[in-house]
């Protein structure tokens, strides 16, 4: 019988001038960008976090820590490539889904959502049916209400037969 794993993750961060929007993979116009040791991609990191977690793993601050320079602006579909690998290293050959959320007040993410599925699917190696992607805003409570910042959260399922 195959052994199936779900995994939470969950991310934030603030927006500031000066730095490229990047989202799930995708460049999105905007007139700020997400603050972060990395790109930032906050979408990316909640699904890194829900995928090593779902496989007993670190999460990401302890796989790629800010105090490593390596990590100085990194490219979080690399880092996302890698952990695929981790998972697939510990036996769990099958990512089934990912179900995600993106919390922002501006910019709209609707039109950019078909885009980064087929990114985020390209790199877990699944067909982007199996990648589900909401996005919705904090009716203008909290600090992305008042767009300080973007946050994510993503749920996924693993499984040790492919």
């Amino acid at each position: 019988m195959a052994e199936m794993r779900v995994g939470y993750g969950f991310d934030v961060h603030p927006l500031v001038e000066g730095r490229d929007l990047i989202i799930g993979g995708v460049k999105i116009p905007f007139d700020r960008g997400l603050d972060g040791h990395s790109d930032a991609d906050v979408l990316l990191h909640a699904i890194m976090d829900a995928l090593l977690g779902a496989a007993g793993l670190p999460d990401i601050g302890q796989q790629f820590p800010s105090s490593e320079e390596t990590f100085k602006d990194a490219d979080s579909t690399i880092l996302l490539t890698r952990v695929v690998q981790m998972v697939h290293n510990v036996g769990f050959v099958q990512i089934v889904n990912i179900d995600a959320t993106i919390m922002a007040e501006q910019p709209l993410m609707a039109n950019h959502i078909p885009a980064m599925k087929i990114a985020i699917a390209k790199k877990l190696e699944i067909d982007h049916r199996r990648v589900s992607i909401k996005a919705t805003t904090t009716e203008k409570l909290g600090f992305v209400g008042r767009e300080e910042g973007i946050a994510a959260a993503a749920v996924c399922l693993i499984s040790d037969d492919g």
